[in-house]
């Protein structure tokens, strides 16, 4: 008999000692059901306890990961030989594994971290982590033990980026060390005790192969993306919180020349270009006094000092806006930044709105004009209720037309009509086809080398790729 079934007999056997049973039995079960999800918890407290107290020093010294984990994984186990609680062997492997992932790792998360097929982990709080897999959420069994060993963990992760999180500084973006994004809130905001939630990025950064695997995007529709990062377009991707607009800017970043010098700047530092010539940026929070902060507003105005080919901005999202803006504008072509938009025309009414955040007082149209003359293309990326992410539309920035932007479709995906959606068995949205119409800013990609055909944009040539250049990647 294991551990976890003693606990559960004796649990059994004492609630016949209760005077008031309605009541008793619910109490019970909470107790009971809290016991049984970790019912080593003061076993693996103290044999934690005391790892800590003989390796000590050693957890921070310079020493290979490898040593670490084995001079680790044999102070457990001799810490365990040492207590004479008895355990079944999965027990002990069990409590081992867990103890590890406390002291070297992220506790009870480390096996959602290093399962590619989790997308989000979401900490609800210490007994209730939630993941998504497949773009659907599902509740897992994991549970930290308390409070404080939630908040041991996340002290953990945002130390490790320069970050802070406590009363005065309630909240913190931050970062693991492969890039997956973090967020986490404490109390007094956080009414049910501490939140974590991790958004994952792929070890292995997704590439346009992979998009047109997932059926993100066609393969004419990817040679046409590549063709214009290439050409040195302005391109800016909006779409909601978790459609893919990062991957999607990953994906496209691949087809910048490896010659060019690229500055990245973001809030946390989640962009994995494959180039050589990188240099990464990343803003500062404000010190504990309220002093040493450093906006993205701030990285992007010093970035144009920096002799970049191209300026990549993670994510526009207030007054930084007007200085890509106009560091488009200036000379800095074929730069990318994703938005948080619903659809194409959102996405340019709330380039302006954030641009008037600025401070700046510009009239309506002077904001316009510089959306216009500033951005060639936008991709929207919408999430769909089964949980698939696709590429929308691919419309180009045509100009201003009277007081309105205007947006010409050149790839659009459009909602089945009748009879497709009874053949293509129930799909939400058909696929991403060439409207015919045959774009404006053709010319200024030749005059950077690259040329799209004519015949390219024809509507019967639905598979076309062309002979182009090679570069542009695999899916040719």
């Amino acid at each position: 008999m294991g551990l976890s079934d003693r606990i559960k007999s004796n649990g059994n056997g004492s609630t016949a000692a209760v005077e008031h049973p309605g009541q008793a039995a619910l109490g019970e079960q909470i107790v009971e059901h809290r016991a049984v999800a970790d019912p080593y918890a003061e076993l693996k407290t103290e044999i934690h306890h005391a790892c800590i107290a003989k390796l000590g020093p050693q957890l921070f010294t310079t020493q290979s990961d490898e040593e670490l984990s084995e001079r680790v994984l044999r102070a457990v186990t001799e810490q365990l030989a040492l207590d004479r609680t008895p355990l079944t062997r999965e027990e002990r492997r069990q409590v081992t594994r867990e103890i590890t992932d406390d002291i070297l790792g992220y506790g009870p998360l480390e096996p959602f971290l290093h399962d590619d097929t989790v997308s989000e982990v979401m900490v609800n709080g210490p007994d209730s982590i939630y993941i998504e897999r497949s773009g659907k959420i599902e509740h897992t069994g994991a549970a930290f033990v308390d409070d404080a060993h939630l908040m041991r963990i996340i002290d953990k992760i945002v130390s490790t980026v320069g970050r802070r999180i406590d009363e005065s500084s309630p909240m913190v973006d931050a970062r693991l060390p492969d890039g997956s994004r973090v967020n986490a809130i404490i109390p007094p905001l956080a009414l049910r005790g501490p939140t974590l939630t991790i958004r994952k990025f792929s070890r292995d950064p997704y590439t346009m192969d992979d998009l047109i695997n997932f059926g993100s995007i066609t393969p004419k529709a990817a040679q046409f993306l590549a063709a214009c990062v290439n050409g040195k377009l302005n391109i800016l991707i909006s779409g909601g919180t978790g459609t893919g607009k990062t991957t999607t800017l990953n994906a496209m970043s691949a087809y910048i020349p490896n010659v060019e010098r690229i500055v990245t700047i973001e809030d946390a530092a989640e962009l994995q270009l494959q180039q050589q010539h990188v240099i990464t940026l990343e803003s500062r929070p404000p010190n504990i006094e309220g002093q040493g902060e450093v906006r993205i507003r701030e990285l992007v105005r010093n970035s144009l000092r920096m002799r970049p080919d191209r300026i990549i901005v993670g994510e526009v999202r207030g007054p930084e806006t007007l200085d890509m803006l106009q560091a488009m504008n200036t000379g800095h072509e074929g730069s990318l930044t994703t938005i948080h938009a619903n659809s194409p025309r959102d996405a340019l009414s709330r380039l302006e709105t954030l641009v008037m955040t600025a401070g700046i007082e510009l009239p309506h149209r002077a904001i316009r004009e510089q959306i216009a003359s500033a951005f060639d293309l936008l991709v929207q990326i919408t999430r769909l209720v089964d949980g698939s992410r696709r590429i929308t539309h691919i419309s180009e920035v045509l100009g201003m037309e009277s007081d309105v932007v205007t947006l010409q479709d050149v790839f659009v995906a459009k909602p089945p009509d009748e009879e497709q959606a009874s053949s293509a068995a129930g799909r939400l949205l058909g696929a991403l086809e060439c409207t015919g119409l045959k774009p404006h800013f053709l010319e200024k990609m030749a005059t950077n080398g690259v040329v799209l055909p004519p015949q390219f944009f024809n509507e019967e040539l639905a598979g076309y790729v062309g002979n182009s250049n090679a570069s542009y990647g695999s899916f040719q």
